[in-house]
């Protein structure tokens, strides 16, 4: 066995010993197609083009699943939803999907939700005009803010970087000492598209976006006007010291959207989720078609990106679905 094997089989082992005596449940090759519907997001946004994808991929695979993309404001919508039974699968961003299992704000209580696997990673983008004023998140006192629309991942992670930064109008919840006071950022809450429209017409001055690089709606605006991209990775440190690790330090490389060097800012895992009911069959036979096609599934979303089993079972304080522990153990060990 090769080093690498070894080590697979112990990233696998630690990821899903504890539940090593699950079943491994049927195959799913036979019997009545199973509808799932997957909350997505607005359409034209990049879960709406995932989810999109899947159901195509998922169709074109002849197994005896169907799902059926469900429009929606993304992630907080989409664990709500998921909650509530109106849909079976989604997609929500790790920061967002483990506030539901912890039951933490905006959630009231604990939501029923599994991972099903940790599929890419968004890369937090904070744009301003580049001939502007704003050179760092700070100087977004008292200024406009494209914040990203209500109930989506997007607004979470803007609303705690700005907290973090003593911008919000809500206490700063981090154990460490806040910045000094300062005026609170005027958070408008707007999808991309309307944020994009904003930040071009002047009506905003600055952007939040929470996606894959490069989302194209910004680098169409990039090819429109010049534009700076503020570092966002000294506030990593904070955001992990009071939600954990789900947040990263990643960094937006050089030449995307014309940028001349790199920019650090924070990461955030993707997840795909479902109900704990889902039968085991039914999601093995999904993350087979995720495995299989997932060059094709990741093509409209991020460039560069690569699923692993062992990115795939880095789900946090989200439990793994019985049926996808079984996959993971009875494909990679």
């Amino acid at each position: 066995m090769t080093s690498a094997e070894v080590t697979r089989r112990r990233v696998m082992g630690f990821g899903l010993g504890v539940l090593a005596g699950v079943p491994a449940g049927c195959s799913g090759d036979s019997g009545p197609v199973r509808r799932l519907r997957l909350a997505t997001g607005p359409e034209g946004g990049p879960y709406n083009a995932f989810g999109q994808a899947l159901a195509q991929a998922v169709a074109a695979s002849g197994r005896r699943i169907e799902i059926v993309p469900v429009s929606t404001a993304a992630s907080v919508d989409n664990l709500r939803k998921l909650d509530d039974g109106s849909v079976e699968l989604a997609l929500a961003m790790a920061d967002v999907a483990e506030d539901a299992v912890l039951g933490r704000e905006p959630f009231p209580r604990p939501a029923a939700a599994t991972a099903l696997a940790r599929v890419y990673v968004n890369y937090t983008h904070l744009l301003v005009p580049a001939d502007g004023p704003v050179r760092s998140v700070r100087d977004l006192a008292g200024r406009p803010v494209a914040a990203g629309a209500a109930g989506s991942g997007v607004q979470v992670v803007a609303e705690r970087v700005l907290r973090a930064a003593g911008l919000s109008g809500a206490p700063v919840p981090v154990p460490s000492p806040a910045p000094p006071a300062a005026a609170a950022a005027d958070e408008r809450q707007l999808g991309l598209a309307a944020s994009v429209s904003a930040l071009r017409e002047g009506s905003v001055d600055a952007l939040f976006w929470s996606g894959g690089v490069p989302t194209p709606a910004l680098a169409a605006l990039a090819r429109e006007m010049p534009l700076r991209f503020l570092p966002l990775d000294a506030h990593v440190g904070a955001l992990r010291e009071r939600y954990g690790p789900v947040y990263t330090a990643v960094t937006l490389p050089a030449g995307v959207y014309g940028l001349t060097e790199p920019v650090g800012t924070i990461g955030v895992g993707n997840y795909l989720l479902a109900r704990a009911d889902v039968p085991q069959g039914a999601v093995r036979d999904l993350l087979q078609v995720v495995f299989e096609r997932w060059r094709d599934l990741l093509r409209e979303v991020t460039a560069g990106a690569r699923l692993e089993p062992r990115f795939a079972i880095s789900t946090g304080e989200v439990p793994l679905h019985p049926g996808a522990v079984a996959h993971y153990r009875s494909v990679y060990g």
